[in-house]
């Protein structure tokens, strides 16, 4: 049976902010202590976001953290194949998120990424690490390469969840917000769109669908284009998973 997916919206490990979402993904493996595989492409390998990860997910959640170096590196692919397909969860940082799937598909890190999916694995991530499991996301990654003259743009995932995902809904980069810009470029693009503020979580597990959260006030919402514009309705949060299609076809309605 395929693994579940849990897409976060945002927060500071460092902080300890979405310990109550981490736990969840804990929870899906059914293991007191699982595998966990930190992928940190997007922040360019970034050794500090490591070391919190691990103090994070090994020393304070007690998971066994291994690290996934692609940027940069010579890694055999027989090794890449190795980590991804032996880890319990996998958890992708934020970041770049254009040149994380850039990175990823050149060495076939999302089919390997897809494969570990169908093998039962729990994929989650936080930002760019949340986007890259659906089919587009509303990203920051022109920001990295010119701080002062950039625009959010719509950057192409790995199709595993429908739609657009909008990350940190209720923030902003460099002063930027993203609420207006998410709905412009689905004005523009069509579709279904998912927004999730931060400390908050879509869980994905066989076809169902839940909010969580780990603070009281985040939200998750569904947008639509509609005529000229773009209706935004909240996601009620529930305890009980839901029909993932059912959502989609309730906000067409």
């Amino acid at each position: 049976m395929p693994g579940a997916i849990v897409a976060i919206g945002g927060g500071l490990i460092r902080t300890r902010g979405t310990a109550g979402i981490d736990r969840e993904i804990i929870r899906l493996t059914r293991k007191r202590h699982p595998k966990l595989l930190f992928i940190p492409t997007a922040s360019s390998d970034s050794e500090r976001y490591c070391r919190r990860v691990q103090e994070y997910f090994g020393n304070f959640l007690k998971c066994k953290v291994d690290l996934l170096f692609l940027m940069n590196r010579q890694i055999a692919r027989g090794r890449i194949r190795a980590k991804i397909l032996s880890a319990d969860i996998v958890y992708v940082g934020g970041g770049n998120t254009l040149q994380m799937m850039r990175v990823w598909r050149q060495l076939g890190v999302d089919k390997l990424l897809m494969a570990a999916h169908e093998n039962g694995a729990v994929l989650s991530g936080i930002s760019a690490g949340a986007i890259c499991w659906f089919e587009s996301g509303h990203s920051d990654s022109m920001s990295f390469y010119n701080a002062r003259n950039w625009e959010y743009i719509n950057v192409r995932g790995m199709g595993l969840l429908a739609g657009m995902f909008c990350p940190h809904y209720n923030g902003r980069t460099r002063g930027v917000a993203r609420r207006r810009s998410f709905r412009e470029i689905l004005q523009r693009t069509g579709g279904i769109g998912i927004a999730v503020e931060n400390n908050c979580a879509i869980e994905i597990v066989d076809g169902k669908y839940r909010v969580i959260r780990s603070n009281h006030y985040a939200k998750a919402y569904l947008l639509r284009t509609e005529g000229d514009g773009v209706l935004v309705k909240q996601i009620p949060r529930t305890e009980e998973l839901l029909p993932l299609d059912a959502l989609f076809q309730k906000h067409r309605s």
